[in-house]
């Protein structure tokens, strides 16, 4: 089986499309579709074959040239003849491609099934099909250890056990790019304790996100799940301003009067967005508008990661680096596979 994921905004609530195809390679799915493809309109095969538009794809079927026999023909003729904007990527078992239509920065993958079982640490986050991941925590007698560089929000309090994770998958007008989003780490704290844990963060150490919802969730909350209803009602969700992001002993009052007189942007509908917690992982994926879909904002700790060790580790690669095979040191790019 070849799996097909698209990494887009404008693919609803988890900003990707999962497609999967009985052919037992990559190299035998072009084959297959090659002759199909190039005999029509190729934009609107792909958009019919694959369910989505997916940016410059097409162009691969618009040569004239027949179908690649081999994995080093394929690899020729991607590289010579497909339209991309960044970065493409291709060995005996993927297709990875990083590209942008001018707006946003998308990726798109063909790859072996085995690649993905063989690598469930890199895939399973970007195979699984839903927005939101499973909620369960079975006792592990496992540790989680993150497989990239995490941005550790405060010291551990004293006493404290475990660590809560943050990972947003997000982008702003002035940074509109796939990967990027490093995890944040709350040492000493597990979920239940993340309000506490928030409120307590000196805001420096916060990205503009975070001090958001620090100063949205409000004195008294034991969860973290009003401070996520509250951030959802906010309208612009790319601007927070110094009132809520800023070191402020009454943030929290500043926010709530701005969130009374916010507005939702055009198109936004918080109505749309879907917030789920439990007691070891809070998930949220907030609608933008009509045009750029939804982010999504996950919060998980030790005990869920141990649990789910391969979806907690791909999360994280997923916000971090747009190439799932791709491997880091100490936060630098040392090999692609």
């Amino acid at each position: 089986m070849v799996y097909f994921v698209y990494r887009s905004v404008y693919e609803g609530p988890s900003g990707r499309l999962v497609r999967h195809f009985p052919d037992a390679t990559v190299l035998d799915w072009f084959r297959r579709v090659w002759d199909d493809a190039a005999s029509q309109d190729a934009y609107a095969w792909v958009e019919r074959e694959l369910g989505a538009d997916v940016y410059g794809l097409h162009t691969i079927f618009e040569t004239g040239l027949p179908a690649p026999r081999t994995h080093a023909e394929l690899r020729r003729m991607l590289k010579e003849h497909l339209y991309v904007e960044r970065t493409l990527r291709v060995d005996r078992h993927s297709v990875r491609v990083l590209t942008d239509d001018d707006e946003v920065e998308l990726a798109y993958f063909f790859v072996d099934d085995h690649v993905v079982a063989d690598e469930p640490d890199r895939w399973a986050y970007l195979v699984h099909e839903s927005w939101d991941l499973p909620p369960g925590t079975p006792p592990s007698a496992r540790t989680f250890t993150p497989p990239v560089p995490v941005d550790v929000v405060s010291p551990a309090p004293p006493g404290g056990e475990g660590v809560t994770y943050a990972v947003l998958i997000t982008f702003h007008a002035t940074c509109n790019s796939v990967g990027g989003s490093r995890p944040h780490a709350f040492p000493g704290v597990r979920l239940p304790g993340l309000a506490g844990a928030l409120r307590a963060a000196g805001p420096a150490l916060l990205s503009g996100e975070l001090c958001a919802l620090r100063a949205l969730v409000a004195p008294g909350d034991e969860e973290i799940a009003p401070g996520l209803e509250r951030c959802n009602r906010w309208g612009p969700l790319e601007e927070w301003p110094p009132e809520i992001t800023a070191p402020h002993p009454r943030a929290h009052e500043h926010a709530l009067r701005l969130l009374e007189e916010c507005v939702p942007a055009d198109g936004r509908d918080p109505g749309r967005t879907l917030i789920r917690c439990d007691d070891h992982l809070a998930q949220m994926s907030i609608h933008m508008d009509g045009w750029s879909g939804h982010r999504q904002w996950f919060f998980f700790d030790d005990v869920w990661a141990a649990a789910h060790p391969d979806l907690a580790a791909s999360l994280m690669r997923f916000g971090a680096h747009w190439d799932p095979r791709c491997r880091r040191t100490h936060g630098r790019l040392t090999h692609c596979g």
